[in-house]
């Protein structure tokens, strides 16, 4: 099974290590395995970062607290999940000092267990495909709007990261500007994945909607 970054930083991974600075966090997250129900596993090849109130246009708590964000204010470890455009779970991972707003989107990943459980949720979809982009990702892992706050550091729940033994190979971390974010926040190079893994989602530039009339 391919190691986990989290040890990176310390051999015990725990809300000390997602406590720091989201930018730090999101590539340290790279290759570390995520337990679902059903004994499936995924190991991350994307992510992206998302900071706190007033720093980052791009990250939903960029204007302050809201019923849906209050999550992302800490502790560090916690699940932050939403509904995109009212059709698709997203899953982050809360970062940063309590009370400070940030955290990692995570965009990919490679199915390593329970294949069999995640082909089941995804049929006729390519292996490589299961996990490639956040909604397919939240679907293979059978993460719902139930899941939002879980400690992801308590081997007790259902979703949670897995200790690792290693970083990602620096050589190998790659980083762009955000899929799908517009304005003043498209720039930003906070998007990170491992290069040469087919699991990672294509990037592509926010398109601008059209209101209807």
């Amino acid at each position: 099974m391919p190691p986990g970054p989290l040890d990176a930083v310390s051999p015990d991974p725990g809300e000390r290590d997602l406590a720091r600075p989201v930018v730090e966090v999101a590539p340290a997250l790279l290759g570390t395995l995520l337990a679902g129900a059903d004994g499936v596993v995924v190991r991350l090849t994307e992510v992206e970062a998302y900071a706190g109130t007033g720093e980052d246009p791009g990250s939903h708590a960029h204007r302050g607290r809201t019923p849906r964000t209050e999550v992302m204010f800490g502790p560090a470890g916690r699940s932050y999940v939403y509904l995109s455009y009212g059709m698709h779970w997203c899953l982050n991972v809360v970062t940063g000092p309590d009370g400070v707003a940030s955290a990692v989107l995570l965009r990919a990943g490679e199915v390593v267990e329970g294949l069999d459980v995640a082909r089941s949720r995804r049929p006729g979809v390519l292996d490589r495909d299961l996990c490639r982009g956040p909604a397919r990702l939240t679907r293979t892992l059978g993460v719902t709007g139930a899941d939002g706050g879980v400690d992801l550091l308590d081997p007790a729940s259902a979703l949670r990261l897995l200790p690792g033994v290693a970083g990602p190979d620096p050589r190998v971390v790659r980083s762009g500007p955000r899929t799908g974010v517009a304005g003043a926040g498209a720039p930003t190079p906070w998007r990170f994945w491992l290069e040469g893994e087919p699991t990672v989602s294509p990037y592509r530039p926010a398109v601008r909607r059209v209101r209807r009339s």
